[in-house]
């Protein structure tokens, strides 16, 4: 026969034995908590950014997506046969400020007339190099504003900085440099990864 003493003594442990593994598992997550949050990307990691991918498959000719990276618009031009002609004028390279991108910043694969891995597609950091403006897509050859000699590209409306379809600056102009070009690559034929050098043999 269980006499009161013990059917106490089996309520305070199985009390105690409940108390002990809620205080257990509520210690446990307060443990978890900054372990898990250790794993977080630093803010200096997130400022740096990670790579962003873009599908290009239903961009048209003559068209522009623009993603963010780090804070910034990167436009992804996907240029028609038009603008590729434009950017063949022989005549065009004596009226920008740095044809051949040398002084102008852009991973080395990327350092060519049409300043691209593919010349159908153009990627570039959409910030004017003078101020930090953002520079408009104006494709249209001779724009009633822009004159009839504009051959297409990025019009600064800030302070009148010009680029052609290749982002390359105009003379006579406040924008010191070419607009930059990020790293990237194609992960596919339709996906652009901005934020990553493409491995160029």
């Amino acid at each position: 026969m269980t006499s009161e003493v013990e059917k106490v003594d089996g309520g305070r442990r199985h009390f105690l034995l409940v108390a002990t593994t809620v205080t257990g598992i509520a210690g446990a997550a307060m443990t978890a908590v900054p372990f898990l949050a250790s794993w977080k990307p630093s803010a200096r990691a997130q400022a740096l950014g990670a790579p962003v991918e873009q599908d290009i498959s239903k961009l048209e000719p003559g068209a522009v997506v623009k993603v963010n990276w780090r804070g910034q618009a990167i436009f992804i031009v996907r240029r028609s046969p038009e603008m590729m002609k434009q950017l063949e004028d022989p005549a065009l390279a004596e009226r920008l400020r740095d044809p051949k991108s040398e002084q102008s910043e852009q991973p080395k694969y990327a350092q060519n007339d049409v300043r691209s891995l593919k010349p159908e597609y153009l990627v570039l950091v959409g910030v004017c190099t003078h101020l930090g403006c953002a520079p408009l897509s104006r494709f249209q050859p001779a724009d009633a504003e822009l004159g009839a000699d504009w051959p297409g590209g990025f019009y600064c409306p800030c302070h009148g900085s010009k680029f052609d379809l290749a982002g390359r600056v105009f003379k006579d102009v406040p924008a010191p440099t070419n607009l930059k070009v990020p790293p990237y690559r194609f992960v596919t034929n339709d996906v652009v990864q901005i934020g990553v050098d493409a491995e160029v043999a």
